[in-house]
């Protein structure tokens, strides 16, 4: 990311990157005109929208237009494994410079953003600005001086401290090394050493900096203390320290920096965890052979639930940070109850792993579920053959129990570097995901780092961005009018479902409406900028959703353009509804608060039939029929529609669950209906219990109405696989995308 900045900021300088085209790329843009999409089979609408998007700007202009006629061209970056290599098909190759070549890939393929940054660097500066960087102590430690504080900021998972012991043994300062941990009381007893260490020529080691933010004033005035004159030359300073607004910027800056990371894959992960056993240890069991294979499954099994994080909530809807704290304690369980019961307690030792030491962390339920699922592959009696296989292409394999370490060791080198998704149970397009997640980030963290700009013609952007949203904008419904059209009735819940849903939209137009007319008299200067309208200025001119809009508005991932465009949807889909009736199937999207819409379908039902409401459920069943083909509201229940299914697709012919298709990460689900039935239980095969939630992250919290904040239901899917099947594969349904 450094590199790339200062890549773009050298080209900036010298005018050769367009400031509309620069912002485009970090934040995407909004479309002003619909066309059509002209290749629906493999173009996805996100990469439309973009392309229309990108359109608007002027070296663009045509792009939309001419896409029909280069279709094959566009299929082939599309397609292709290196889309970033790939030529542009027409006169684009030619008319666009290698900066403007990435805002055409971030349309096509976002995920190969990342590769397309580097070899723009390489081209731009030279291969050596993309090169990692090895953090070599000794060569930070030449540069550094008695005065000059060396800084270890950490990541999850790593303890530079035996790499810093090994160095004092090199340099033989071990002897003359003081290290303290810092913590509640620990101050007095740093400074005492800090000083003892300056006059001796000694070195000085605090770990863990962030925990003791009351005693960092105290930190500054040591350092800013050191006279180099009077300390001893040897002295020096090391510090460790999670990223953190406590840590003083002063230190920061007069300070030598460096980073390590954790081992990434599962490759390095079960390197490190065999690299610490004995042989002695492997053959200490009772049932050596049974250990041998259910040790290789249980470090698999750690390395899996670690890896699986970087899928984000495809893996886990909460990144876990598990540690080897809870892979030794499972090792040393295993070897006790293998050497304590006759047969393999195999149920026991699914419980302590999944429910004790790993289940112990997981604090949402589908997560544990998925836990558990992964466990019953790496903890069942088929490990203990000789010829199993982990995953479907063999690579990850039982092995000889006859080996030792070395032989463990030499199979684990054999693995590769990168793992693959059918390890983990995902589909392929799971990396893509990734990819894309990860280049998306990168561009958020360059945002941060943006100063603002205006236009040409002293118009600032923010004002053209306002003007744009004040015009769509619609004025807030008038409550008393629907409350007189759809009065509250015992017969009908639905009516009380409106009005809420009406008034919670009310609240947020209001909302946006009054800040909008603030923003636009502090850019004119009429009225002071306040703290937050500052902030919301910056939100605008980075495509974001401000602050103050979020806090009254539904979850959403979506950036600006996208979100005015939902809202003016859902505004639309409540006003149908106000205008036309009841509509025949609901778009369960478009509901600030689903969770009462189905709590309402469900009282319907049970004010109808006389049934006490506790004891009805849903039953499910999936529409051949498209959303314009349903005119009438069905008897009992309701029909909802606007889900997409992630993980997955839904098979209309089939009438299930299938792959999905390479590339396509989401798609739409067809039409549900949702049929109260009381004293209903669920079928024991045959389906998969999908989630659905609100966005993408998943993730939720607990709301004061007892729902959460991000999931609202979960539906049964007919299917042939397995439930483990889809559990694996991360398979859920979104209301809403984040585009």
């Amino acid at each position: 990311m450094f590199a790339f900045l200062l890549c773009a900021r050298i080209m900036m300088n010298d005018n050769k990157i367009d400031m509309v085209e620069w912002r485009y790329l970090l934040s995407g843009g909004m479309p002003v005109q619909q066309l059509a999409n002209p290749a629906v089979s493999w173009l996805s609408e996100r990469a439309w929208q973009d392309i229309l998007g990108l359109s608007t700007l002027e070296s663009f202009s045509n792009l939309a237009q001419s896409f029909p006629e280069h279709l094959e061209g566009f299929k082939k970056i599309f397609d292709s494994s290196q889309p970033h290599r790939e030529p542009l098909p027409g006169a684009w190759d030619v008319m666009l410079d290698s900066f403007q070549k990435l805002l055409v890939l971030r349309c096509l393929r976002a995920d190969c953003l990342i590769q397309g940054l580097q070899d723009f660097v390489t081209a731009e500066l030279g291969q050596r600005f993309i090169e990692p960087q090895t953090s070599d102590l000794s060569v930070v430690f030449t540069e550094s001086s008695s005065s000059t504080p060396l800084i270890f900021v950490l990541s999850p998972g790593t303890d530079p401290a035996a790499d810093l012991y090994k160095f004092a043994d090199v340099m033989q300062f071990s002897k003359k090394m003081s290290a303290i941990s810092l913590g509640q009381g620990q101050g007095p007893w740093a400074e005492s050493m800090m000083h003892d260490a300056m006059e001796r020529g000694h070195w000085v080691f605090f770990q863990n900096c962030h925990l003791a933010p009351s005693w960092m004033p105290t930190l500054v005035r040591l350092i800013e203390n050191i006279n180099p004159l009077k300390v001893h030359e040897n002295f020096r300073l090391w510090l460790t320290s999670l990223p953190s607004n406590k840590f003083p910027v002063s230190v920061l800056q007069k300070g030598s920096k460096m980073t390590i990371e954790p081992p990434r894959g599962i490759k390095a992960n079960l390197q490190k965890t065999y690299m610490s056993l004995t042989n002695d240890f492997l053959s200490s069991s009772t049932k050596v052979s049974d250990f041998k294979s259910l040790l290789l499954s249980l470090c698999l099994f750690h390395g899996i639930a670690l890896e699986r994080r970087k899928f984000g909530p495809l893996g886990f809807n909460i990144p876990y940070e598990f540690t080897d704290g809870n892979l030794n304690i499972c090792i040393s369980q295993l070897k006790m109850f293998l050497d304590e019961y006759q047969d393999i307690p195999y149920k026991v030792l699914k419980y302590t792993a999944g429910e004790i030491n790993y289940g112990g962390r997981v604090t949402d339920d589908w997560d544990r579920r998925c836990l558990l699922s992964v466990l019953e592959d790496f903890y069942c009696p088929a490990v203990l053959s000789s010829d199993h296989v982990y995953s479907a292409s063999g690579v990850y394999r039982q092995i000889d129990t006859k080996l030792d370490i070395k032989g463990y060791l030499a199979y684990i080198r054999g693995l590769p570097i990168n793992d693959t998704p059918e390890i983990f149970g995902l589909h392929d397009n799971a990396n893509i995901s990734f990819a894309q997640n990860e280049a998306f980030a990168l561009l958020e963290a360059v945002v941060r780092l943006q100063p603002r700009a205006t236009s040409a013609g002293g118009k600032t952007l923010e004002e053209e961005i306002v003007a744009g949203i004040v015009e769509k904008i619609p004025p807030p419904f008038d409550v008393e009018e629907v409350m007189e059209k759809y009065p509250v009735l015992y017969e009908e819940s639905m009516n009380t479902v409106l009005i809420q849903e009406v008034i919670r939209y009310n609240k947020l137009l209001e909302v946006i409406c009054l800040s909008l007319r603030d923003i636009v008299k502090a850019l004119k200067g009429s009225v002071v900028m306040s703290s937050a309208l500052e902030l919301m200025a910056r939100s605008l001119f980075n495509n974001v959703v401000p602050d103050m809009w979020k806090a009254k508005a539904y979850p959403s991932l979506k950036p600006l353009a996208s979100w005015v465009s939902d809202l003016l949807q859902r505004i639309n889909f409540l006003q149908r509804w106000i205008s036309n009736g009841i509509p025949p199937a609901f778009w369960i999207s478009g509901f600030f608060f689903p969770q009462a819409f189905l709590t309402g379908t469900l009282q319907n039902y049970a004010r109808r039939s006389g049934t006490s409401i506790d004891t009805i459920g849903f039953d499910f069943e999936v529409l051949v029929k498209s959303v314009s083909e349903i005119t009438e509201i069905p008897d009992t229940g309701c029909y909802i529609h606007g889900l997409f299914l992630e993980g997955a697709r839904w098979d209309n012919k089939a009438g299930q669950l299938t792959e999905s298709r390479p590339k396509e990460l989401y798609t739409q689900m067809a039409v549900i209906r949702l049929i109260p039935k009381p004293n209903r239980k669920p079928p024991a095969s045959g389906i998969f219990v999908c989630p659905i939630y609100k966005t993408l992250t998943r993730a939720g919290t607990l709301s004061t109405t007892g729902h959460s904040t991000n999931y609202v239901i979960s539906l049964e899917l007919p299917t042939r696989h397995t439930q483990r099947h889809w559990i694996k594969r991360g398979v859920a349904l979104i209301c809403a995308l984040d585009y």
